[in-house]
């Protein structure tokens, strides 16, 4: 849930035509997913036929099968430190290759955005057990989500950290 509005999120969003421009991008990294954000009621029932009307091309979109092509793991920069380290340590290397490509992705988009080497080094470090092991960045660790795999805080005050 959403603290300060309500959205209505369309998968492949990126497809539809936008004449009213309200879809949103909820983050740079989302390359399909659009969204319509609401604050209120009011804003709902105004946009009621805009609304509909996205509603119904996101079905027609559906239902001719269209595709979003989405960028590669290789379209993605891959830090020099965890270049370093993929060189130094083989078993590493591979465990990140076995892992699906939105958490090999995710994992080098969260790499990289630190700003200093020593910062993409302990980012690196802090979650190499978690490549071990075959998690991605946001996988459930604990065991105890009900929204596996993904973390949803349900560890919290049993003294388990995910």
């Amino acid at each position: 849930g959403f603290k300060q509005y309500c959205a209505l999120l369309f998968y492949k969003g990126a497809l539809l035509r936008d004449p009213h421009s309200i879809l949103i991008q909820q983050t740079e990294n989302v390359q399909a997913g659009r969204q319509i954000r609401f604050k209120n009621t009011e804003d709902i029932l105004k946009l009621k036929k805009v609304i509909k009307d996205y509603i119904f091309e996101a079905v027609e979109i559906e239902k001719s099968n269209l595709i979003i092509p989405t960028n590669k793991v290789s379209d993605y920069e891959v830090p020099e430190e965890l270049k370093i380290i993929f060189k130094e340590n083989p078993t590493f290397k591979n465990a990140f290759e076995k892992l699906t490509p939105g958490r090999q992705k995710g994992y080098l988009l969260h790499f990289s955005k630190a700003k200093q080497s020593s910062t993409r080094l302990a980012r690196i470090n802090k979650y190499t057990n978690r490549i071990l092991s075959g998690k991605g960045l946001n996988d459930c660790i604990c065991g105890l989500s009900k929204r596996m795999p993904n973390c949803d805080g349900s560890h919290k005050g049993t003294g388990t950290i995910s």
